[in-house]
């Protein structure tokens, strides 16, 4: 009986760990007979912002799109806790994501916008936002490039998803808005996972809890930003000037 309770225990905790987790396994995809993606292997916890880097074309943009669902694969298999994730249908509410271009629609206030994409418990939070709050009434055609993104940010952000893929966050923004963003996704990985990429890859790297390089195809764990330089990511110079 006590075996049992022990071994039921562990179950427990097993179950609970893995339904705090995006897991990604034997994802590949081909263009035209190239292969893009071969064999990618990702994780990513709640409580974690793992930063996505990689060279312009290397297939970043097709692996956050692959996951969230909103492009196909030759193979895949994705799951948060017990659930397989297929379609975006069955990532609803699990599984967001931001792309690079804007998405959200003409001709509607931002308010009308935040009631209809978010819960109930998170459209205070934004009417009351400090970058949100003086474009309330304004129409989504009517702001700028980095008001736009702030928005779209903010949106996806404050989803019910518990995991969150976002594609190049920071283009366009000022650098305090940009330092804003990191602020805000530190204290939302409390109760989020984030995958995240951008083409600078210094707010990657400075935000990131863990970092995953994609070349060629496949993915590295990069253990120490040394690796970086011995990749030819970065330079030596670069290397020994900002990281070292």
């Amino acid at each position: 009986m006590v075996l049992h309770g022990v071994n039921s225990y562990y179950k427990s905790l097993y179950i609970i760990s893995n339904m705090n987790k995006l897991h990604i396994d034997s994802l590949t995809k081909s263009y035209d007979n190239k292969v893009i993606l071969s064999d990618i292997f990702l994780s990513c916890e709640k409580g974690e912002v793992k930063g996505l880097i990689g060279r312009n074309g290397s297939g970043k943009s097709t692996l956050l799109k692959i996951v969230f669902g909103t492009e196909k694969a030759d193979s895949k298999f994705v799951r948060i806790g017990q659930k397989q994730i297929r379609t975006i249908s069955d990532g609803r509410n699990l599984i967001n994501y931001l792309p690079q271009e804007n998405f959200l629609p003409n001709n509607t206030k931002i308010k009308t916008l935040i009631k209809l994409f978010l819960p109930e418990k998170s459209k205070k939070k934004l009417f009351n936002n400090e970058h949100i709050k003086p474009l309330l009434n304004k129409q989504n055609q009517d702001l700028s490039g980095g008001e736009k993104r702030i928005v779209e940010i903010l949106l996806v952000i404050n989803s019910d998803a518990e995991f969150i893929l976002l594609d190049e966050p920071f283009n366009g923004v000022s650098p305090i808005i940009r330092d804003y963003i990191i602020e805000y996704i530190k204290e939302m990985k409390l109760s989020k996972g984030f995958i995240i990429t951008d083409h600078d890859y210094e707010n990657v790297i400075n935000i990131a809890d863990k970092i995953v390089f994609l070349k060629n195809g496949f993915l590295k764990n990069i253990n120490d930003k040394s690796e970086l330089v011995e990749l030819g990511y970065i330079s030596k110079t670069t290397y020994n000037s900002t990281y070292k």
